[in-house]
């Protein structure tokens, strides 16, 4: 059997950052970022050439080990073949190691590229079956379905299968994400979490959970006790102890805040009339960076002139 053909041209694929949990929706729910990194992939005559600028350009691999890579791999296995070669450049600015989706945006890049540069790509790969790839590659569905679908997201798995539904949060809301200096291992993170928590706290985030859907679509109000979380964030907190100081700071001055996936960023739900005076609450050691919310998720834009 033949395999299959590609396009002559590059591609360019734009990747939103992310946040997960948004405190109660612990593993499932997540919002898209205006903050992208950029991928760019062109079929070759051979080899592999991998280029980074702006985040990890001086630590990530240049090779097969490169989460991009990895992920455009996998995707043409399933798109029935690998190209004889590949080059891939990366402008990054989605910060690493800080719980704002970097893994997942590589992933989603991946993927993303390897269906656009293959012809008839979009009919061996749908949009079902992007997220259930991408969920493989990432081990649990929350950020990476925030990245292809942009908004805010709720995802899950049944039967093994990963799913997700699309919000519009409400337009009111502007993010406002404080990123420390050093990075945090999400294993590290995960690592703290109990087996089981008692079944009170189970209880109260289960309606906390169900409050942040109404509070971050239709009434932003209702942010500060609809982010409140007791399945992760306290439990991780060792391992982050600025973070979670900032966090209950915020909230002590009746800003919505959050550890922003297994963080240690800080994400602020605030709107247009305080989202600068938030800015200037962490003080030391924190770049604090006003954000807009994305809509549109994963996409293959035009070429810029040169590319």
């Amino acid at each position: 059997m033949a395999g299959p053909a590609f396009r002559a041209a590059a591609v360019r694929v734009r990747v939103p950052a992310t946040s997960a949990n948004l405190g109660p929706g612990f593993d499932a729910f997540g919002l898209a970022l205006g903050l992208y990194d950029d991928v760019v992939v062109r079929v070759a005559d051979s080899g592999l050439h991998v280029d980074i600028a702006g985040e990890g350009a001086d630590s990530l691999s240049r090779d097969e080990n490169h989460l991009v890579v990895r992920s455009l791999r996998t995707a043409f296995d399933l798109l029935g073949g690998q190209p004889r070669g590949l080059e891939v450049v990366c402008a990054n600015r989605i910060p690493h190691g800080r719980g704002l989706g970097s893994s997942s945006a590589a992933i989603c890049a991946g993927i993303m590229a390897a269906r656009a540069v293959t012809i008839g790509g979009q009919d061996k790969l749908d949009d079902a079956a992007l997220l259930e790839l991408a969920n493989e590659i990432e081990g649990h569905p929350d950020n990476v379905a925030a990245c292809l679908l942009g908004g805010f997201t709720l995802a899950w798995t049944e039967g093994g299968a990963a799913h997700a539904v699309r919000m519009d949060p409400a337009e009111s809301v502007v993010p406002v994400v404080f990123v420390p200096g050093r990075p945090l291992l999400t294993e590290t993170a995960r690592g703290l979490l109990p087996r089981t928590v008692p079944h009170v706290d189970a209880a109260v985030n289960a309606g906390r959970a169900a409050l942040l859907v109404e509070a971050l679509t239709r009434r932003p109000d209702l942010l500060l006790p609809a982010t409140e979380d007791r399945l992760h964030q306290e439990y991780r907190a060792p391992a982050m102890p600025e973070s979670t100081a900032l966090v209950n700071r915020l909230r002590a001055e009746g800003v919505p805040a959050v550890i922003s996936g297994a963080g240690p960023t800080v994400l602020a739900l605030a709107d247009e009339e305080t989202a600068d005076k938030v800015s200037r609450l962490a003080g030391e050691g924190w770049a604090a960076n006003r954000l807009a919310l994305d809509a549109a998720g994963a996409s293959v834009l035009p070429l810029a002139v040169g590319q």
